[in-house]
């Protein structure tokens, strides 16, 4: 996918909501040991390469979602970590999104020049259920990050926010329930508690899908694709665009512009975005065709 950077692959699992983990229900169906980590030697560079024509193939203003196959503060890539920082650093004018289980290790992983936060860096937490929220979120309050948020996925207990969201500091929560390998139920109510709160505090919330199995009114729904998953967590009607925030990000010359050595990124949607949760917080179609039909 054009808005993945996978630097390295292969992750250990952390906490509850790695039981069911996507990537290692693929790589198992590769026939590949999910939990070997390496770095991605012809994807390492991918922020930094260019096309024929000598523009970046990622644009400026688009947006980067990193290690969604391993855990970008991972232990086992304590090697390569620097070298990414540098990429990362050298392109400030593309958004990147963190995501982890490990803000415990953060703060040691931070880059020499990192003062209090790059405007380029979106870190976020998983908070699968109340206990791992309770765990992380205070940390990263904490963590010195330009811009913050909480991923409540795989949702797969209770969770409320309320006390963290009082601040100010997060600004964006995204939830989303259980699929590939794993069925836990997502309950209906519990989207609702957190849409509800984030409303309370003007939060950006994003409900994105309802993973294979949702119940709603004692009633428990079957959704076996991540299309009708994506189109009913829309139906839903748990979204809210919350307080603006932007990113001060630094883009290339404008005589660099007018030479055509770099385009700023425009998302393009497909019809069938017009229902998808994600559309809030997505960087447009990549055009794959996988989700046309339900």
């Amino acid at each position: 996918m054009h808005d993945i950077w996978n630097p390295w692959h292969g992750c250990a699992k952390k906490s509850e909501g790695c039981a069911n983990c996507y990537m290692y229900f693929l790589d198992r169906m590769r026939n590949s040991d999910p939990e070997r980590v390496f770095k991605v030697k012809d994807n390492f560079d991918y922020p930094l390469k260019k096309d024929r024509n000598g523009e970046y193939k990622v644009r400026s203003a688009e947006t980067l979602r990193v290690c969604m196959t391993s855990d970008f503060f991972l232990e086992e890539a304590d090697e390569w970590r620097p070298e990414a920082w540098q990429i990362i650093s050298k392109r400030r004018d593309v958004v990147f999104f963190l995501l982890t289980k490990r803000p415990e290790r953060v703060q040691k992983c931070l880059p020499p020049d990192w003062g209090d936060g790059w405007e380029n860096v979106f870190f976020n937490v998983t908070a699968e259920n109340q206990r791992r929220a309770d765990e992380r979120v205070p940390i990263l309050l904490e963590l010195p990050f330009k811009h913050k948020g909480i991923m409540v996925a795989p949702f797969i207990g209770r969770v409320s926010l309320e006390r963290y969201l009082k601040g100010g500091k997060i600004e964006r929560v995204v939830a989303g329930g259980e699929n590939y390998d794993g069925s836990r139920i997502l309950r209906c109510e519990w989207v609702e508690l957190l849409y509800r709160e984030c409303v309370a505090t003007d939060t950006s919330f994003c409900f994105i899908e309802t993973g294979s199995r949702f119940e709603k009114d004692g009633k428990i729904y079957r959704m076996p694709n991540k299309r009708l998953q994506s189109v009913m967590a829309f139906r839903s009607g748990f979204r809210h665009a919350g307080r603006k925030f932007e990113y001060k990000l630094e883009f290339p010359p404008v005589q660099a512009e007018l030479l055509g050595q770099t385009k700023r990124y425009s998302p393009h949607f497909a019809p069938q975005c017009a229902e998808c949760g994600s559309r809030p917080i997505c960087n447009g179609c990549a055009n794959c065709r996988k989700c046309a039909q339900i």
